[in-house]
């Protein structure tokens, strides 16, 4: 969507706010012996206690309140009894709707103590995000912001999963225009202000090529490589963007 009304803003920076809430309080206890399921739990209450709702649930029937891909899995892990270990990569992905506005955003945490190498992906993923939103300007090419994602990438000796991508948010949870995670020649489309977008570098420490895991949900690294996955949803300015889903 593109932001209109002040009332826009408001409501956006409200669905924001409770993503936020319910990523902190999940990361906050991700621990060994912990399972999914329980962290689902802890986001869900996050969403009832501010009377919103899960998107992914209402929009495409997903059987769970947020996402969560352990290790291999990229995104759309569904919760379940899997009991989190220490040195897990776990990416906790939440797609809150709070009246009639969606907010989307993940982080990836680390269940205890993690490898140098699982901790490089993690931090790769948030430059990255960082790397995009340095060129996230109205009148700016979509395509400037997987050009930017990419290389950073890049750098840090790890692969973008080329078929995932970020994404306009707004009014719902996925919606024009795609945006690319890396130089994608025909996303020459222009940034224009008042944009609202979800940017989420996606990436592998293999060769990021994706598969299902058999449970219609699930989408994981074919050569069972760790990822990594970063989002926040933004609104376009002519200047630095602003990070919804970043609002205490």
């Amino acid at each position: 969507m593109t932001i209109e009304r002040d009332e826009d803003l408001h409501g956006l920076l409200e669905a924001g706010r409770v993503v936020r809430r319910c990523l902190d309080e999940m990361a906050h206890q991700a621990r060994p012996g912990i399972t999914t399921a329980d962290l689902n739990e802890v986001g869900a209450s996050v969403l009832r206690r501010h009377r919103a709702r899960s998107a992914p649930m209402f929009v495409y029937g997903f059987p769970a309140e947020v996402c969560i891909s352990v290790n291999e899995e990229i995104v759309h892990g569904i919760p379940s009894g899997r009991v989190l270990l220490e040195g897990d990569l776990v990416k906790l992905d939440v797609t809150a709707e709070k009246n009639g506005y969606v907010a989307d955003a993940a982080i990836t945490v680390g269940v205890g103590s993690l490898s140098p190498a699982k901790r490089a992906l993690i931090e790769c993923s948030e430059r990255a995000f960082g790397s995009a939103m340095s060129v996230a300007r109205a009148g700016r090419r979509i395509s400037e912001i997987g050009r930017a994602i990419e290389e950073e990438v890049r750098r840090g000796g790890f692969t973008v999963v080329r078929e995932l991508a970020g994404h306009g948010v707004g009014r719902t949870i996925h919606e024009e225009p795609i945006v690319p995670n890396y130089e994608e020649p025909r996303a020459r489309g222009r940034l224009r202000e008042g944009l609202v977008l979800a940017i989420e570098p996606i990436l592998a420490m293999g060769g990021g090529r994706p598969e299902g895991a058999g449970d219609g949900w699930t989408i994981r690294t074919a050569d069972g490589s760790p990822a990594a996955h970063y989002e926040q949803t933004i609104v376009v300015t002519r200047d630095a963007p602003l990070l919804l889903t970043a609002a205490a």
